[in-house]
C-alpha cells in the first residue's frame, strides 16, 4: 500500500490508499467496524480526548457518567473529567497516567468501532504495540504548545513499523494556543518531516480541544480557517483496510481431527478463501493436494471466508500437523531459515546476539538463535530495532506489511515460556 503525504491550503494533511471492508449491520443498518488505537505524551489530553469521544457521541451509559460526575466533584473539580472514563484501572485513576491497553466498545449509525486507548509512557511503548497491532488506523495526540516531542516520534514509529494503514495527527489543545493556524501548520509541517523519514504512508491532521470539544465530534466555530472534517466525522468515513478474505489464502493448521477414517485438518482461516476443488500446497514439506471438504461450525460448506474458523478434507493423505500452513492459488509465503525483521522488545530481560530463543508463528513453534541486531549490543525492554534470527526448521512467512496474521511472529524463552519480542517480517 502506497500513498503521498501533503499539506494543503485547508490545514488537513493527506492520505494514503485503501479499499472498503465487509459490512455488517447495527440497528438494521449497513455499517463496517473500523479498529483503531490512541496514542500521545503524557498530558498531552489523549484520555480527555478519548472521553469527550466517548462522551459527545452518546456512547456512554447514564451510571458511568454519574460515577464520574463523582470522583471529580471529590477531587474538586467543577465539570466532569472526562479522562476518567477511560483510565479504568484504580492505579490509573489515583495517578492519573494511563497504565493498560483499555478497548472500548461503540457505535454510531454510520459504523461501529473498536478503540484500543493505549498509554503514553515511554517505558509503556510495548502497550502501544499491542493496542496498535490490529488496527487500521492511529490516532496519535500532540500538545499544541509542546509541537512533535521524542515520545510522538516513537509513536509515529510504531505506526510505521506496524503498518497501520491510516494515521490522524491530532493536534490537541488548541484553546490554550489562541486556536492559531500558524501553530497548527508549524506543528503539520514537523511532524510531515519525521513521516517521511520513517516512510510513513501518510497521515490526516485536525487541530482539536478535548477539554472545550472543538472538532471531536462537531466542527468548531473557533477555527473557521480549517475546513476539514471533525475526529468522528473522519473516523466514521475513512475507508477501512481490506477484507482478510480478499488476500491469498493462508490456513494455519492448528488441530488434526480424525474421524471415520477421515483426516480433518481444523484451524482459523487468516486470510484468502478456500473452495472446495482448490489446488493447495502444505508447507514447509511443499506437497500438494485438492480440497475435497469443507465444515464450517459443523455445516459442510463450499467455500470458506476469513477469518472463519474451519475444517479442511484433502484428497490425498498427506503429512498434515499442526504448524503446518495450507495455501491456495500460487501466490505462496517465503519459505526460509533466515528471518529479518523490524521488532518491538516486550521483556525486561534484554535481547542479546547469540540467544537461543523460540520463534512462534502462527500455530507453528520452532527453535532459532539471534544472528544480528543490526548493530544494536542488545534490546532492552521498549526499544524498537532490527533482528536477524537463524531458525532451526523452515517457516513460511509473508511480508509483515503485505499480510500481517503470517508476517507476524513472537520470540519467546525456551526456559520459561514468557515472550520476550514482537517480530514483523521483512522480506526482501
Amino acid at each position: 500500500m502506497t500513498s503521498t503525504t501533503t499539506v494543503t491550503g485547508t490545514a488537513t494533511t493527506v492520505t494514503s490508499t485503501a479499499v472498503t471492508g465487509t459490512a455488517t449491520t447495527v440497528t438494521g443498518a449497513a455499517v463496517d467496524t473500523l479498529r483503531f488505537a490512541t496514542a500521545g505524551s503524557v498530558d498531552d489530553g489523549k484520555s480527555t480526548l478519548v472521553g469527550r469521544l466517548l462522551h459527545d457521541s452518546k456512547s456512554v451509559l447514564a451510571d458511568q457518567l454519574e460515577a464520574v460526575e463523582r470522583a471529580s466533584a471529590s477531587r474538586g473539580q467543577e465539570a466532569p473529567d472526562l479522562a476518567l472514563l477511560t483510565d479504568g484501572l484504580r492505579a490509573e485513576r489515583e495517578q492519573g497516567i494511563t497504565i493498560d491497553v483499555a478497548y472500548r466498545y461503540f457505535a454510531t449509525p454510520r459504523r461501529r468501532f473498536i478503540l484500543a486507548d493505549t498509554p503514553g509512557h515511554v517505558q509503556y511503548t510495548r502497550n502501544m504495540v499491542t493496542g496498535a497491532s490490529t488496527a487500521d488506523l492511529a490516532v496519535v495526540l500532540i500538545d499544541a504548545r509542546n509541537g512533535v516531542v521524542e515520545q510522538t516520534r516513537r509513536h509515529a514509529a510504531v505506526a510505521a513499523l506496524l503498518r497501520v494503514p491510516h494515521v490522524v495527527l491530532a493536534v490537541n489543545k488548541m484553546d490554550l494556543v489562541g486556536y492559531e493556524e500558524k501553530d497548527f501548520q508549524r506543528i503539520v509541517e514537523d511532524f510531515a518531516g519525521h513521516a517521511a523519514e520513517l516512510g510513513l504512508p501518510g497521515f490526516t491532521a485536525i487541530p482539536v480541544s478535548a477539554l472545550c470539544g472543538d472538532n471531536v465530534v462537531e466542527r468548531s466555530a473557533h477555527m473557521d480557517w480549517y475546513t476539514g472534517p471533525a475526529l468522528l466525522e473522519f473516523l466514521e468515513t475513512v475507508e477501512v483496510a481490506g477484507d482478510p478474505d480478499d488476500a491469498p489464502a493462508r490456513f494455519p493448521v492448528q488441530y488434526v481431527i480424525r474421524h471415520d477414517g477421515v483426516r480433518h485438518y481444523a484451524g482459523q482461516l487468516v486470510s484468502g478463501r478456500l473452495r472446495v476443488g482448490d489446488r493447495v500446497t502444505v508447507h514447509p514439506s511443499g506437497q500438494t493436494s485438492e480440497i475435497t471438504g469443507i465444515d464450517v461450525l459443523g455445516t459442510e460448506a463450499d467455500v470458506a471466508y476469513a477469518p472463519q474458523s474451519v475444517s479442511v478434507r484433502l484428497a490425498d493423505e498427506r503429512d498434515v500437523s499442526r504448524g503446518d500452513l495450507i495455501t491456495a492459488g500460487t501466490d505462496v509465503p517465503s519459505l526460509s531459515q533466515d528471518v529479518r525483521a523490524a521488532v518491538c522488545h516486550l521483556a525486561d530481560r534484554p535481547l542479546r546476539v547469540g540467544d537461543r530463543v523460540l520463534v512462534r508463528h502462527t500455530t507453528r513453534t520452532v527453535k532459532a538463535i539471534v544472528k544480528d541486531l543490526a548493530g544494536a549490543d542488545e534490546l532492552t525492554a521498549n526499544d524498537l530495532g532490527s533482528v536477524t534470527l537463524r531458525t532451526a526448521e523452515p517457516l513460511a512467512l509473508d511480508d509483515y506489511a503485505r499480510i500481517r496474521r503470517t508476517g507476524a511472529f513472537l520470540l519467546v524463552d525456551p526456559a520459561d515460556g514468557a515472550t520476550l519480542t514482537a517480530g514483523m517480517a521483512v522480506l526482501d
